[in-house]
């Protein structure tokens, strides 16, 4: 099976020597123009998009910020949620191996829906998947609950597109917290709310498998996240209703959360910037090692296009070694990548230095 990789969007590219770099440095630094090589711009076009770079033209509007506007149906959920996760944890000695390793299983087929599928496949568009496996990452992103396909990806749009901004949907800039969790405790920035309308999620509109997990969401979700993980261990290995209801289902379900918050939060605050220091996104193992390979977050933000979200390959990133698993069961093909001389170019000129120490 042939599994192609697209480098750097182009093969008469992909092995030009690195010339002269004429460059304009963006907030977000999202502009490469280099001599003999595509800018960012013809490379996000070769996906058949730009909606995931980010807007150098945006401004925030001046004068007071929105009052914040508690949800206080969210609060009172999320709430409630953490202390049945911390219930969990003190049942984990009375559970059978059985029981966590199912709840392991669970979070790892979770977070694959979120980090191969909601993010990379249909946010960024950064490879393409067969019929089957774009139903297997749906069903995989319901039991992980958070938000169907459709919206994670108008959401995660935005938060590229207008990074650290007020129509950032977790701008980082207003704290560790917001970004983590508190931005789902308050109303949206007006501004949020009127960015995502604007992006053109025609593709996603078009994806039948996204369309069809949309409308039946609730229901997928109650079958998928909550009740399938708690009534396997009770049927077939005999464990008790509470444990496999509060370590497979709530547990797992709260660590999935934080995982993929931690993201948002830490790898936009904590760790180093080697390839460039004007934007906030880090580089955190730590969370890459908890989000299944999202961590590398300052490469991220500065090649969203790339499959593998990372220089490294496969170190620390669970979810770029799935995706070429895929790729050689012909599952999944073109994915996209950005070529060592693009990187090495990117780190010269806008890196903090660190890639030289590291």
């Amino acid at each position: 099976i042939h599994c192609h990789l697209s480098k750097e969007f182009s093969s008469a590219s992909s092995t030009t020597t690195v010339g002269t770099v004429t460059s304009r440095v963006t907030k977000n630094g999202d502009a490469v123009m280099e001599k003999d090589l595509l800018s960012h711009e013809d490379l996000a076009a070769a996906r058949g998009m730009v909606d995931d770079i980010f807007d150098e033209t945006y401004r925030e509007k001046e004068g007071p910020k929105p009052p914040l506007r508690y949800v206080w149906r969210n609060i009172i959920l999320m709430s409630l949620l953490h202390l049945g996760a911390i219930f969990g944890l003190t049942l984990i000695p009375s559970a059978k191996i059985q029981t966590l390793a199912w709840a392991v299983l669970c979070f790892v087929v979770s977070a694959l829906g979120i980090t191969a599928g909601s993010h990379r496949l249909w946010s960024h568009r950064s490879y393409k998947a067969t019929l089957p496996l774009r139903i297997f990452l749906t069903i995989a992103n319901s039991v992980a609950f958070q938000n169907d396909i459709y919206e994670w990806v108008r959401d995660h749009r935005v938060h590229h597109k207008f990074s650290e901004t007020d129509a950032d949907p977790h701008n980082a800039m207003r704290g560790f917290f917001f970004s983590h969790i508190g931005w789902l405790l308050v109303r949206k920035h007006p501004d949020v709310i009127e960015k995502g309308q604007k992006l053109d999620l025609s593709d996603i509109k078009a994806d039948k498998v996204v369309m069809f997990q949309r409308k039946y969401y609730k229901p997928s979700v109650v079958l998928l996240c909550f009740t399938l993980p708690t009534v396997v261990p009770w049927y077939f290995w005999d464990e008790s209703i509470i444990i496999s209801f509060f370590i497979p289902a709530i547990l797992r379900y709260t660590i999935g959360l934080n995982a993929t918050w931690l993201v948002n939060s830490a790898a936009h605050m904590f760790g180093n910037r080697p390839y460039d220091q004007n934007i906030n996104p880090r580089e955190n193992p730590l969370v890459s090692l908890g989000a299944l390979g999202e961590g590398f977050h300052n490469y991220h933000h500065t090649f969203p296009y790339d499959y593998s979200t990372s220089e490294f390959g496969w170190r620390f990133n669970l979810t770029t070694a799935f995706i070429d698993f895929m790729c050689l069961l012909g599952l999944a093909s073109d994915r996209k990548k950005v070529s060592k001389e693009v990187i090495l170019a990117r780190k010269m000129r806008t890196g903090d230095g660190s890639h030289k120490s590291g």
